[in-house]
């Protein structure tokens, strides 16, 4: 007997049961013999479906590993853009403490040249004053010096 056939005579069982009083869309049925008959379609199966469902379970499993695979996958890249982003802040900070120095260091720089600036101004003007009062002085010797030479 194929599952067509059982299954047909399951529809005649249901159709010959007796209706419940009060209820005609209701049947009493003999259990036991339709349990026979549901094991009759089962063992009836085609092997194709009993295959189709192992294929289906190990499918499922696949699909189960594929998605602990994925979320493993996606926790590392999220600890690992987490590590990235970290050095990144670590690597902003320290150009941004680099670029502080820098500009420390200029203005450092800078005012070291503006102060060497005026201490040197300051020391020629010293020595041109001196010089200059040496000058004066040699004059003055070399004018009394000619003064009586004649």
């Amino acid at each position: 007997m194929n599952i067509e056939e059982i299954l047909e005579e399951i529809d005649e069982f249901i159709d010959n049961s007796k209706s419940v009083p009060f209820a005609t869309h209701k049947k009493i049925v003999d259990s036991d013999r339709l349990r026979e008959l549901i094991s009759d379609v089962r063992m009836n199966l085609p092997k194709e479906l009993k295959e189709a469902q192992k294929i289906e379970l190990e499918a499922q499993k696949i699909l189960d590993e594929a998605k602990k695979n994925a979320e493993i996958i996606i926790q590392k890249a999220e600890e690992r853009a987490s590590k990235i982003v970290a050095k990144e802040a670590i690597v902003t900070e320290a150009r941004k403490k680099a670029v502080d120095m820098i500009t420390k260091a200029q203005q450092t720089s800078q005012n070291i040249q503006k102060t060497a600036m005026v201490s040197i101004t300051k020391m020629l003007d010293e020595t041109e004053a001196s010089y200059n009062r040496n000058l004066q002085s040699i004059r003055a010797v070399k004018a009394k010096f000619s003064e009586t030479k004649n």
